[in-house]
């Protein structure tokens, strides 16, 4: 068990006006560890020191900061497996997942921004106009818990490359991370007030943050309603909101795609870190005409897949992090069969031998039609629907039906097929065929999925303001 019993405020670890928060462990419902809880008053502190701190190090030569970045990333990486093993205890991925997904590649996202420092100091020339950026100022950091590691440095790479300073707040169900990131902030040296973690609920730590008047932007990544209160609550003060919310996004296979390899990838994709991806591919589009086919693969390949403890190294998939999704993810599979969908594999019923934990089985429905609730509504857990499209129109229309647009996959025969059907989707991430994932590709979506983009080169302009000048 993992304790921290002070906040990191002012370039110090510092005791928090609250108590110590008990972080359960889902695997098994132990307890993983303990962090501080934070109060509005510790919330100012650390606004404060973030603004004080401001001014030196938006003046910082981009050498500097980029120095300041590797020594960063160095400490991390010395911290590689306690991270992953503190990652898995607090939120239930498998260790493997934890060590390659949740540490390996945000460790990987915040060295490469490490070459985008530079970008604060380019200027561009419109006739007798000189625009100039500069640094938005100070940052809050509102963060999810399903992939707590990378959301965090999602923002805080761009924002350090960009010259601005930051408080951080980790969602209270898994914050040992944090603090153990704090500890590497602390070792790599970083100048006091530049970067602050703060810990604790919404109503007590979150919305502070987004009311206070020194806080210039607020980038938040987790449930589109919770991101409305936040707008709502940082409409006042006019603060730049950037915003990763929900998604329900869908896997559009053509019908001369190879069914086996698509199908595979899908399901797959909707049960890794069990189902809790904002950008999981939980709309499976099929052609009619092979339908049958893929709900067979898909049945066969999610019945494969090992349910089990974190630490087994065979487990693909672990717990929910919570009783709480657990219980979300059971009541629409329920809503699920009430509306008429047909339970291809999965379900409601605990898997044996796991009694302790919140496990769930991973579950496929088909029959599903665009307008049923599991369909329309992002679940958050390992539950995959299965859609049958008559022709290419169709399936797009069916694609862009839905309130959200944060991400996308198109299987097709070529490239070319595959890329004109990527044009059609309305999403901010459309990937083709088995496209990997790209620490350097702007990340955020359309619609109801967010605004702004974090990550690389367009990650970093969310931190600048333009200053035009001109004579």
């Amino acid at each position: 068990m993992k304790i921290f019993d002070k906040l990191y405020i002012d370039g110090q670890f510092v005791a928090a006006d609250g108590d110590l928060l008990d972080v359960t462990n889902p695997a098994d419902e132990s307890i993983a560890g303990r962090a501080p809880l934070a109060s509005a008053n510790d919330v100012d502190r650390a606004v404060q020191a973030a603004r004080r701190a401001f001014a030196d190090w938006s003046a910082t030569s981009a050498a500097e900061r980029s120095d300041y970045i590797q020594k960063l990333v160095d400490e991390l990486r010395t911290r590689r497996e306690q991270m992953a093993q503190l990652i898995s205890a607090e939120m239930g991925a498998p260790l493997w997942f934890s060590q390659e997904v949740q540490v390996d590649d945000p460790i990987d996202a915040l060295a490469q921004h490490a070459e985008y420092t530079p970008l604060l100091e380019q200027e561009v020339s419109i006739g007798n106009c000189t625009a100039v950026r500069e640094p938005v100022g100070v940052c809050a950091f509102i963060n999810p818990w399903n992939y707590p590691l990378h959301q965090l440095i999602g923002k805080m790479a761009p924002a350090l490359a960009a010259g601005c300073t930051m408080v951080l707040k980790p969602s209270e169900a898994t914050p040992l991370h944090a603090f153990m990131l704090a500890e590497a902030v602390h070792a790599a040296g970083l100048p006091a007030g530049v970067f602050n973690l703060v810990n604790g609920d919404g109503p007590s730590v979150g919305e502070p943050l987004c009311t206070h008047p020194e806080v210039d932007m607020v980038s938040f990544t987790g449930s589109t309603r919770a991101g409305i209160r936040i707008a709502q609550l940082a409409a006042p003060t006019v603060k730049r909101v950037c915003q990763e919310l929900g998604g329900k996004s869908p896997l559009l296979i053509a019908e001369e795609a190879d069914l086996d390899a698509a199908v595979r990838f899908g399901v797959e994709d909707v049960m890794i870190n069990s189902g809790q991806t904002c950008t999981a591919l939980t709309r499976m589009l099929v052609p009619a005409k092979r339908y049958d086919e893929a709900v067979a693969i898909a049945k066969q390949y999610a019945e494969s897949l090992k349910v089990g403890h974190p630490q087994e190294a065979d487990t693909f998939m672990g717990p929910l992090a919570s009783k709480n999704q657990r219980d979300i993810v059971r009541r629409y599979i329920t809503v699920g069969l009430d509306e008429g969908a047909r339970l291809v594999t999965g379900g409601i019923e605990p898997l044996e031998g796991l009694e302790l934990g919140y496990y769930a089985r991973p579950t496929i429905f088909a029959d599903v039609r665009n307008d049923m609730t599991i369909a329309r509504e992002e679940i958050f857990g390992p539950v995959l629907c299965m859609i049958p499209y008559a022709d290419e129109a169709e399936a797009l229309a069916i694609a862009n039906d839905t309130p959200y647009g944060l991400s996308a996959r198109v299987w097709a025969s070529d490239a070319k097929h595959g890329r004109t059907l990527a044009r059609g989707i309305r999403a901010g991430q459309v990937y083709i065929n088995d496209g990997d994932w790209n620490n350097q590709a702007p990340f955020g979506g359309y619609k109801q999925s967010g605004n702004g983009r974090e990550l690389g080169e367009f990650g970093v302009h969310e931190f600048f303001e333009t200053k035009a000048l001109i004579g």
